[in-house]
């Protein structure tokens, strides 16, 4: 028995907002000062880091568990399952669904429940749980799905990431540029197949790191102190990542029984293209390697980074050739890493 994916789906939100939207913005320090140059400087400078020119926001009539249903509507038809045969739901988001307009997030009934409810499935053994576990969460459910059928508990579960961070973010931060909405959605299941999961990693740094990213006022002072918002170190984050993201990958391909030389692609979490980069980059001199050109597929150029969405959307679009110049196929194997708020890492190899 093989643990694989079988189905996968994603929804890609129809809003484009393109970095030149952000002309009008009040962009400022975080202790309320101006920013000392022009929003040019600011989106062209973002733009070279972060390689994100334009990001997907949803419609004000859509929500996290809305567009989270629409994915694993596709997912499961990708599969062609009865979505009465699932043991579980898994749903890994961070915010609930906060309505447009609004500041309280809603996880009251779940996520999860909501996406049950949504799919008609009246099975009660199907458990549907929600997973906070910030970027990382939809790799963490993978994780999970995987330990549930390895332990005879489950033989399908569909695992989701979805999130709606366009309703979270401070139009005063620069770093605001970065966040996008989207959801993505895979069917793990046993199959006699050959491949699937071969290993997977995870760790939590919570010592020092824990609050590298957290809710906090916005940098406008003139803005209710009761509300808060996504707000981020940067500069810590991107040096824990490449101090730990390249180890952890490491330990997960030993843990496999590949080489180096086996890994076809590298998913990564959309975070950041230069961060990515650097991870990627990192990993393979480990083992005295040097990254292949097309390694590292990227989406975040178009779609911005959507937390746990951004892999399974990835993936989606790459196994049903919509990613241009970036394919998988059978045989392939594929390293799969992620690194978020917490901070946590976690990563897995998957043989296509």
């Amino acid at each position: 028995m093989n643990i694989k994916i079988t189905g996968s789906g994603s929804y890609i939100p129809t809003r484009t907002v393109t970095n030149l939207d952000f002309a009008k913005h009040v962009f400022l320090n975080d202790d309320g000062t101006p920013l000392n140059y022009s929003n040019e400087v600011v989106t062209e400078k973002f733009r070279q880091i972060t390689g994100i020119a334009e990001r997907r926001y949803v419609e004000d009539n859509l929500q996290t568990s809305d567009i989270a249903f629409l994915a694993a509507e596709k997912a499961i038809e990708s599969a062609g399952i009865d979505p009465e045969t699932l043991d579980y739901i898994i749903f890994a988001h961070n915010f609930g669904n906060v309505r447009s307009g609004t500041i309280q997030g809603d996880m009251l009934p779940s996520l999860s429940a909501r996406v049950k409810h949504s799919l008609k499935i009246k099975n009660p053994k199907c458990v549907a749980y929600d997973l906070l576990f910030g970027c990382p969460g939809w790799v963490e459910g993978v994780i999970q799905a995987q330990a549930f059928i390895k332990a005879g508990m489950a033989k399908k579960c569909l695992v989701i990431g979805a999130e709606t961070l366009s309703r979270v973010v401070d139009p005063h931060d620069r770093d605001s540029m970065i966040y996008s909405d989207g959801a993505g959605a895979t069917i793990i299941e046993a199959t006699e197949d050959e491949g699937g999961i071969l290993a997977h990693e995870t760790a939590s740094f919570t010592h020092d790191e824990a609050y590298f990213l957290y809710f906090g006022n916005s940098f406008n002072t003139d803005h209710d102190p009761d509300v808060r918002y996504i707000k981020m170190y940067g500069r810590k984050i991107y040096e824990f990542a490449l101090n730990h993201v390249p180890l952890a990958m490491k330990e997960c391909l030993d843990k496999s029984g590949l080489a180096i030389e086996d890994v076809t692609k590298v998913l990564i979490h959309q975070a950041n293209e230069k961060m990515d980069e650097a991870i990627v980059q990192r990993f393979f001199k480990l083992y005295n390697h040097s990254a292949a050109k097309d390694i590292m597929p990227m989406c975040i150029g178009k779609l911005g980074n959507s937390s746990v969405a951004t892999i399974p959307t990835l993936y989606d679009l790459m196994i049903k050739g919509k990613l241009k110049e970036q394919q998988l196929h059978k045989g392939d194997v594929v390293l799969f890493a992620s690194v978020g708020a917490g901070m946590n890492i976690n990563a897995f190899v998957y043989k296509v």
